[in-house]
């Protein structure tokens, strides 16, 4: 009978999760995710810029904190002169989880992140509810 009780507990908390409407960050990590699944993810600026300079790119993402002003330069310049949608993200240690530069330990928590400046999505992998809200805050900017 536990057994019963305890599906039917995780099944609220997975629809308390889905409740509400997503924001950005939340669909952004949902899709780097999805796509990281599909090889469709391109991390560093030697990868991002080979996948940007041949319009394979569908969306670039950059952090905040990146400390070199002329790799933010080179990014922008490709995104804003191939026409590539991009996205900045506060922290290169969080960008760096999402697209997968972490262990994962027994409890599921990430283990020694490694930043990632920049990564570009060239694969979405399959449809999602957060694709789709992601593609509709690009419409929007």
């Amino acid at each position: 009978m536990s057994d019963a009780s305890d599906n039917e507990e995780t099944t609220q908390v997975q629809a308390a999760e889905s409740d509400g409407p997503m924001d950005t960050m939340t669909a952004l990590k949902e899709v780097l995710k999805k796509a990281l699944i599909h090889d469709g993810v391109a991390r560093g600026l030697h990868e991002c810029a080979k996948a940007l300079d041949k319009r394979t790119a569908h969306l670039c993402v950059l952090a905040q904190n990146c400390t070199e002003p002329a790799y933010v330069r080179l990014v922008e310049a490709l995104c804003s002169e191939h026409n590539i949608n991009l996205i900045k993200v506060p922290e290169s240690k969080q960008l760096g989880e999402w697209v997968g530069l972490c262990k994962i330990d027994k409890e599921g928590k990430a283990r020694k992140v490694v930043g990632c400046t920049c990564a570009v999505i060239k694969d979405f992998g399959e449809e999602s509810e957060a694709r789709q809200i992601l593609l509709d805050h690009l419409a929007k900017k």
